[in-house]
């Protein structure tokens, strides 16, 4: 359940939220994300089954994401596989949410 990113989505408030089907936790998440991100997130966008899955995607992740984007078009599990790691939009993530690095470094051994 590891992210192109690094992120582990299976601990993730937004996949927990939708993988119980919980209406009341999707608002939850919405309530925060809005307020973290300063973006307007409601608890109908809260619906995701892992960034790597074939399933739904947070709108973010699936339409916006760069490092995703990345991993797509190179065909690549993850960030980890990249024969560029760490790229410089990678190191920046890493700044925001630096456990990835621990988590891409893992998988690249």
């Amino acid at each position: 359940m590891i992210s192109c990113c690094g992120l582990d989505c299976s601990k993730c408030e937004g996949y927990l939220a939708t993988q119980a089907d919980d209406n009341e936790m999707r608002a939850s998440v919405a309530k925060e994300w809005s307020e973290r991100y300063k973006a307007d997130i409601k608890a109908e966008h809260i619906n995701c089954d892992g960034c790597c899955s074939d399933g739904r995607k947070f709108f973010y992740c699936s339409d916006m994401c760069e490092l995703r984007k990345c991993c797509l078009e190179k065909e690549l599990v993850n960030c980890a596989a990249c024969n560029m790691y760490a790229c410089d939009k990678l190191e920046a993530f890493f700044q925001l949410a630096p456990g990835t690095r621990a988590a891409l470094d893992a998988l690249r051994q």
